[in-house]
């Protein structure tokens, strides 16, 4: 038995891999998937230079967000060495983000780039990244058996990776978590400044029609929890 059946069954078990229309994939704690067939990491909602938009609407946050998050981005990419990085729609908080990026974080976003694919998946925050952050950009793409995208269709979407809505599991405090059924799997937001919504909101439980797994994210590891093992509420 699996990590994701004993979860299915009401267990827990630690397991780094996630399997969605039967492709399996590897959760890093950090709050990434990786395929290793495509050598591909997906990231959803990294929501750069939130700090700064919020400070021009007259609300102060710390502005270091954008620097918190491409750090922690660097360790992932440096653990798996991607050929690919697919990110998943609201990469930037607003359209002006990438204006915004201090010096050396535009460098070192740049420095990520560089030798490999870089696609960056529309969202609802950031719908056009301007030509010159780089990458390549997309509404959404295929990937083997999977469609990745921002927002998850409405409907079954059979082998569909989609953000958006920043799950998070309830169990011994708030934790972003993986959301899975088998068929399809919404994603934590990766983003420092980035919130999250209970798993058992209406928002996000009306997109499964079966059992619900939460791969939740520890410090160094990865749990598989049923979701009704998780609390409801805040």
């Amino acid at each position: 038995m699996n990590a994701t059946q004993a979860a299915k069954e009401g267990g827990t078990e630690r397991d780094p891999a996630l399997v969605v229309a039967g492709v399996r994939l590897l959760v890093d704690p950090a709050g990434a998937l990786y395929e290793p067939q495509a050598r591909a990491l997906i990231v959803a909602d990294l929501h750069l230079e939130k700090g700064s938009s919020f400070a021009r609407r007259g609300m102060m946050l710390p502005p270091y967000d954008t620097a918190a998050t491409l750090a922690r981005l660097t360790v992932v990419i440096a653990r798996w060495r991607p050929r690919a990085v697919v990110a998943l729609g609201d990469s930037f908080h607003d359209g002006q983000g990438p204006d915004r990026l201090a010096p050396d974080d535009a460098d070192r976003l740049s420095a990520l780039r560089r030798g490999r694919e870089w696609i960056w998946i529309a969202g609802n925050h950031d719908p056009e990244i301007p030509a010159h952050v780089g990458g390549e950009r997309l509404n959404e793409m295929r990937l083997g058996e999977l469609i990745l995208r921002h927002e998850p269709a409405p409907h079954g979407a059979h082998g569909e990776i989609a953000g958006h809505l920043h799950p998070v599991a309830v169990i011994g405090g708030r934790r972003r978590a993986y959301v899975t059924d088998g068929q399809r799997v919404v994603a934590p937001a990766f983003g420092a400044y980035a919130g999250g919504l209970n798993l058992h909101h209406p928002a996000i439980a009306r997109l499964f029609s079966g059992r619900r797994v939460a791969h939740v994210l520890g410090k160094d590891s990865v749990h598989a929890v049923c979701a009704s093992k998780c609390a409801a509420g805040a």
